[in-house]
């Protein structure tokens, strides 16, 4: 590739490195207020996060869109290709965390409308778990673009504690329906919650693992934790 082309794909690469970082930085904005509305009861900011997922859609269709003029123009090979690769992959594992945040703030609705009855007493361990799939959205966010493969193995290995925090949770709420049959409306949708706070946790872990495959071009997808042990990424 002559320099000038160089410069050119160098150019575009940094070009999409950049929009993806902007629609990380949407999409953690998303969790967040969402999260915000569930602890606060805020009406109107549940509404917000609901509509914004309409612009995190338009960037997974722009981001998808310059990855495939990039490969068509450029054809980049080595660890080139792998960033993109890896950004295509987590422009969609983005758009879904967007999506999760949305059944949050759905979620939340529905509590709030109902509005009857006390909160079941899990909506604190709820909250908890809540910060810790915030916390490992922006710990996997920087450790794309810095291409830190030894912090994302960190948020591979943290994402079995918010496995762990949704079944004892899930596990306290139908103890709780079954002991009061009233309360089964508010507790399935605080289940839902926690179940798209999980379901975040996943996406984050692979995005982690994209970032795994880009600096050490080795494709642990598949891979269990205890196999990910045995030799752990950024050793």
């Amino acid at each position: 590739m002559s320099e000038h082309l160089s410069t050119q794909f160098d150019a575009e690469l940094n070009d999409i490195r950049a929009r993806l970082t902007r629609m990380g930085g949407l999409v953690e904005e998303q969790v967040q207020g969402a999260l915000r509305a569930f602890a606060g009861g805020d009406r109107d900011l549940v509404e917000r996060v609901v509509a914004r997922d309409a612009e995190v859609d338009a960037l997974e269709i722009d981001l998808d869109d310059a990855c495939v003029h990039v490969v068509a123009r450029r054809q980049p090979a080595a660890v080139d290709l792998r960033t993109i690769m890896a950004v295509s992959k987590t422009v969609t594992d983005l758009e879904r965390i967007g999506d999760e945040a949305k059944k949050i703030a759905k979620a939340t609705r529905k509590l709030l409308e109902r509005g009857t009855g006390a909160a079941p007493p899990q909506v604190v361990a709820v909250q908890g778990m809540g910060g810790q799939c915030l916390a490992m959205l922006r710990g996997v966010l920087d450790a794309f673009v810095r291409m830190d493969a030894a912090a994302a193995w960190q948020i591979v290995r943290h994402d079995k504690e918010i496995d762990q925090h949704f079944r004892a949770i899930t596990r306290e709420l139908v103890t709780y329906m079954m002991e009061d049959p009233r309360t089964i409306s508010s507790a399935l949708d605080i289940v839902f919650i926690a179940k798209s706070l999980e379901r975040i946790g996943d996406h984050c872990k692979n995005i982690a693992k994209d970032v795994i495959f880009v600096v050490e071009g080795r494709d642990v997808r598949h891979l269990k934790l205890a196999e990910l042990e045995q030799e752990p990424p950024g050793r």
